[in-house]
């Protein structure tokens, strides 16, 4: 069965670091490209990070988060990391993790489908 749980998030204030953790099981982590997502209240899930498999030698980010964020991955540990530094107001959300099969993510055949519900995922508030 394949799970992915997230964890790490908490209140932090304006300009701090937080790192956040998905542990991955049920499927061969290293095999798959991986991805960080957040959805914040009233708004449109989006895409924050990829990261190659297996070796995760390729990252990519949207400008909004790119220079603050960095995704890696540890393949013996079947665990993604997303280390978010320099964080804003506008970064509060619940951050979600997701696979594809392959070198580079793509939505379309992720391990969690673009519609549906993702489960809890792990809640990220930037306030002062």
């Amino acid at each position: 069965q394949v799970q992915l749980v997230e964890s790490g998030g908490d209140l932090v204030q304006p300009g701090g670091s937080l790192r956040l953790s998905c542990a991955a099981s049920g499927f061969r982590f290293s095999d798959y490209a991986m991805s960080w997502h957040r959805q914040a209240p009233g708004k449109e899930r989006e895409l924050v990070a990829t990261i190659t498999s297996p070796s995760g030698s390729s990252a990519n980010y949207p400008d909004s988060v790119k220079g603050r964020f960095a995704i890696s991955r540890d393949n013996a540990k079947s665990t993604l990391y997303l280390h978010m530094n320099s964080l804003k107001p506008e970064d509060t959300a619940v951050y979600y993790c997701n696979g594809k099969r392959g070198t580079h993510y793509t939505d379309y055949g992720a391990l969690r489908p673009a519609s549906g519900p993702w489960g809890q995922g792990t809640q990220v508030t930037v306030s002062s």
